[in-house]
């Protein structure tokens, strides 16, 4: 059956490739973006698979218009596609408070906003797929790119919970964490704070590396695009999909990382519970089998 997915920034970047993907493959879409006439090049081909909304998604009357044209035009979403955002780089005593309300009101509020709007809509239609488009940086942390990654650890962890609340409801979430991709991120969608002197050998490598013209990462967005597509298609889809060799490299080397210094506290960590007569180890066995996470 023909799915209709509801995509958000879909005028460039992944966005555009995931909505010239998904319309190819024969399903519908919902595009949305600032300015939809930015989409035209899609409506003059898919005239009849395409609605265009204009959507400012740091506006929260115009999520729900955007969804209540949505749902009258087709009569479902099958795929909510969070792509809409942008980055900014910088110390964080350096933003402005302006520029951390508005990156945390686009990247995190905006898509966990949308996704409740549309949650209602799938859970009586029992079914639904949701796909958020968080980043590694929603995974593993970066010097200078601290109200960016707060906003994406955010939303990593929204998708997560919320995969445990639907699941029985036929809605899978996905927190998708691609690594560096050839879009406009680093370049016309970032943002930078001003310079603060102590910062040159960590943010300011940051920054160097986004200003330089010489940033070309690895990862391709059409190729991207059809592994969303992939996994809206999955009957198991993953909670958690890192995209591109890049982030894979990165988030095995944090975990090893994160295990070692685990490993290296633990004594102390384990201190803090009540007395019992348990060892450390019994206690760690205990807490996993209640929660039916033992092996």
């Amino acid at each position: 059956m023909k799915k209709v997915w509801f995509i958000t920034g879909s005028n460039r970047g992944l966005g555009k490739s995931l909505t010239k993907a998904v319309l190819a493959s024969g399903d519908t879409v919902v595009a949305t973006a600032r300015n939809p006439e930015q989409l035209a090049e899609f409506s003059k081909d898919y005239p009849e698979q395409l609605l265009t909304i204009a959507l400012d998604v740091s506006n929260r009357e115009q999520i729900h218009e955007a969804i209540g044209k949505a749902i009258a035009w087709p009569g479902r979403i099958d795929v909510l596609v969070n792509n809409a955002g942008f980055g900014i780089t910088g110390a964080a005593e350096a933003f402005t408070d302006e520029q951390v309300n508005r990156q945390l009101i686009v990247n995190l509020w905006a898509p966990i906003s949308i996704t409740r709007a549309v949650l209602p809509y799938m859970r009586k239609q029992k079914s639904g797929r949701i796909i958020q488009i968080s980043s590694i940086g929603g995974r593993v942390g970066n010097a200078g790119l601290s109200i960016y990654q707060a906003a994406k650890f955010g939303l990593a962890g929204f998708s997560e919970s919320l995969k445990n609340e639907v699941a029985h409801l036929g809605i899978s979430v996905t927190s998708v964490e691609p690594g560096g991709f050839r879009t406009d991120w680093a370049g016309s969608s970032m943002e930078f704070a001003n310079d603060v002197p102590g910062y040159e050998d960590t943010v300011g490598q940051m920054n160097a590396l986004f200003t330089s013209g010489e940033f070309l990462p690895i990862g391709d967005p059409d190729k991207a695009a059809n592994a969303l597509i992939e996994i809206s298609r999955t009957p198991k889809p993953p909670t958690h999909l890192v995209l591109g060799s890049e982030a894979i490299a990165i988030l095995k080397k944090a975990d090893e990382a994160r295990t070692e210094e685990m490993q290296k506290w633990i004594k102390l960590s384990l201190s803090t519970d009540h007395d019992e007569e348990l060892s450390p180890q019994e206690k760690v066995n205990d807490y996993l089998k209640r929660r039916g996470l033992d092996f």
